[in-house]
């Protein structure tokens, strides 16, 4: 980072490197939500904050439900244990726990890492069979070291994981007499056995699932089902990283983009436009210019990045025609040969046990115009606070049917799904101050047969970054995840589901001093809910707050 600029984004890795180099760095992961609790005192009550940061904190704790666990027989089984010091991958073998049979009512992944001293964040992945099961990122570590855990329902990999497969996990790191904190990770999974008695039974799970290897694939004659789930990520350290935050090349700023921040992720069939949808805006936890804010709380997805996924249903006639098919991925608005995003794929395929070859056809394909407008307004000339905005409105709508004549009847599918993106930027001459307010929307109705399911999702991010006199550094942010998901029935609602998570923080530091002299202070609040109308799934509410690396609430609601 130049003195007083805060250079967009792009500078939260610089500034999270000049955090560590004074001996630390931020802290957040997605920890198990049943071990951590609140810092207390001999007498039981929750401690004082400390006044600042120190060198150690509460381990990651975010207010996310654990993984609902059966109570039946279970059997766990190491799947990848390594130090990440560079960037080989660990390479190892996988098979099934021989003593819990094959027929398993859930699966959990479990993911638990400590790492301490100075280190970046890190992404990483972990493959089984060549199917990305995973997709993480890795907290910045204190000085004393920290732990924390990471939790994943993977039933739907049963396909998979059912036989012996090969594995390979990475996160990328770099070790040195500067970044000196070693990733230690341990990975393991769960397999909980289905009981008739006890009412556990097997849940529905693709028949197979194949990894999006090369854009040429054959899938089985008798398809009569096929999703398609995308790990998209912006990733790598440059502009990308922080894609909501770039402007057209006529505007002042110091991320570029032609299109501006308007991004899609797109999947194609054949060259045919199949699926569109709106990327999470993930932050990772040097993000925003401001590690601080993310030492026990991280920002929502950013240890568990959850998959796009598309209902390919419609297509299934034409590739069940025995012969290779192109099925691509791609990021509308990523300026032409520039790099930044990952989207490793799989694809999940129910099968028609009536049936050797399932046909039928594409009866409908369409397709809105893309939108994606930028207006860049100019600060005012000679005025030192005036500020530069750039508005962004973007959007797409795609609807596509198709027809499949399957043992148990003839199944229409119709999929409609629309994108909506609405951004104000405003950043002064040297960036000294940067917001940002975004809204995303992405919204799907799937039809098939007598059942329409529709889910409604809304991403929201507020957040503005100042470097003030004395170089002190203040971020101050709130981001939001929220999917309204409803099954209609003959026009009758007769399941409906809510998730909203939520979170803020507000925290400043003192840039461009060695740790002792950067008289960080920062606090957090997330507040995760999930409720069902299906009495068995009940309601999940619970807030975390957080100051100064201490838990200072950990409330659930019901």
């Amino acid at each position: 980072m130049t003195r007083h600029r805060i250079t967009g984004l792009l500078g939260a890795l610089a500034l999270a490197a000049a955090a560590l180099a004074g001996g630390a760095g931020p802290a957040a992961a997605a920890a198990d939500a049943r071990t951590s609790g609140v810092h207390a005192s001999a007498a039981g009550a929750p401690a004082a904050p400390p006044a600042e940061f120190g060198t150690d904190w509460h381990d990651p704790l975010t207010a996310a439900p654990p993984v609902a666990r059966p109570a039946t027989r279970s059997c766990e089984v190491t799947v990848a244990e390594a130090d990440f010091r560079d960037y080989t991958p660990y390479v190892g073998t996988y098979a099934p726990p021989a003593a819990c049979g094959g027929s398993w009512a859930k699966i959990v992944l479990r993911l638990d890492g400590k790492v301490k001293g100075r280190q970046y964040d890190r992404l990483g992945h972990l493959s089984v069979g060549g199917v990305e099961i995973l997709r993480t990122s890795t907290p910045e570590p204190s000085p004393e070291g920290i732990t924390w855990s990471v939790e994943k329902d993977v039933t739907r990999y049963r396909d998979v994981l059912a036989g012996p497969q090969p594995v390979e996990m990475l996160i990328g790191n770099v070790v040195d007499d500067t970044y000196t904190g070693v990733i230690e990770v341990k990975a393991t999974l769960t397999f909980y056995t289905a009981d008739r008695d006890r009412h556990v039974t097997v849940p529905d799970t693709p028949d197979r699932v194949l990894p999006l290897t090369s854009p040429s694939v054959t899938t089985p004659r008798n398809t009569e089902r096929l999703l398609a789930e995308v790990y998209a990520t912006g990733s790598g350290g440059g502009c990308e990283e922080y894609w909501y935050m770039t402007t057209p090349d006529a505007a002042p700023y110091s991320c570029k983009a032609a299109d501006g921040p308007y991004r899609e992720v797109r999947i194609s069939v054949d060259g045919q436009l199949a699926g569109i949808a709106a990327p999470f805006p993930t932050v990772w936890t040097g993000g925003w210019s401001n590690p601080f804010l993310w030492y026990v709380t991280p920002a929502p997805r950013a240890f568990d990045v959850q998959p796009i996924v598309y209902d390919l249903t419609p297509y299934a006639a034409l590739l069940n025609d025995g012969r290779p098919h192109r099925i691509e991925v791609g990021v509308a608005g990523v300026p032409a040969g520039q790099s930044g995003w990952s989207t490793p794929a799989n694809l999940l395929i129910w099968q028609d046990e009536g049936r050797a070859v399932v046909t039928g056809s594409l009866t409908r394909h369409e397709e809105g115009e893309p939108a994606n407008s930028t207006r860049w307004t100019p600060a005012a000339p000679g005025t030192p606070a005036a500020r530069h905005r750039l508005d962004t409105e973007g959007g797409h709508r795609l609807t596509v049917a198709g027809r499949l004549d399957t043992s148990h009847g003839r199944v229409t599918t119709t999929v409609t799904r629309a994108v909506h993106n609405t951004s104000v930027h405003r950043w002064t001459e040297g960036e000294n101050q940067d917001a940002l307010t975004a809204t995303w929307t992405d919204e799907e109705s799937v039809s098939r047969g007598p059942a329409t399911v529709r889910t409604a999702r809304t991403y929201t991010m507020d957040g503005e970054t100042t470097l003030g006199a004395g170089d002190r550094l203040r971020t101050v942010i709130s981001l939001g995840d929220r999917a309204e998901t409803s099954t209609l029935r003959g026009g009758r609602t007769v399941d409906r589901t809510l998730l909203d998570d939520r979170y803020t923080g507000d925290a400043s530091y003192t840039a461009n001093v060695p740790r002792d002299q950067r008289h960080a202070v920062g606090t957090s609040t997330e507040h995760y809910r999930l409720y069902g109308s299906d009495p068995a799934r009940g309601c999940y509410d619970r807030t975390v707050s957080t100051a100064q690396g201490t838990v200072t609430v950990d409330r659930r609601h019901c």
